[in-house]
């Protein structure tokens, strides 16, 4: 099982980093919980897609060095990566966007059911964010 689980999350990484929305999102539950780092949680596909939507307009961003641990069940599973983004478009309540690039390391949580990712929680340090892009 925790093979299975450390490719559904690579296979993740890898849709989010070609930009494959629709593989990204054929990878999570109907019902997915999205917890986003120091925000509130967002359940469903649709607010998944409007949240990457926001996100696609503001930033460019590649994660790097990935690193996937899973339980032995397979039904939790870790991530840890850096990632690369460019800074694109100014996002609400943040300071203005002038193509400034960072690099963040950066975190989740995943809980899998039935082969699909069921939840998501991410974490990154937005202080850090703010000192690379200027805030």
């Amino acid at each position: 099982m925790s093979n299975a689980t450390e490719n559904l999350i690579r296979a993740y990484y890898q849709a989010f980093n070609d930009r494959d929305w629709d593989a990204f999102f054929d990878l999570l539950t109907d019902d997915v919980v999205h917890d986003l780092n120091q925000g509130a949680r967002e359940t469903g596909k649709d607010a998944f897609r409007r949240f990457m939507g926001r996100m696609n307009q503001s930033y460019a961003e590649r994660l790097a060095d990935i690193v996937v641990m899973t339980s032995a069940d397979g039904r939790r599973a870790a991530a840890e990566y850096v990632v690369h983004g460019t800074y694109l478009a100014t996002d609400e309540g943040l300071p203005e966007a002038k193509n400034q690039t960072y690099v963040l390391p950066g975190g989740a949580f995943f809980e899998v059911r039935d082969g699909k990712v069921a939840r998501v929680t991410n974490y990154y340090n937005l202080e850090d964010w703010l000192k690379q892009v200027g805030g």
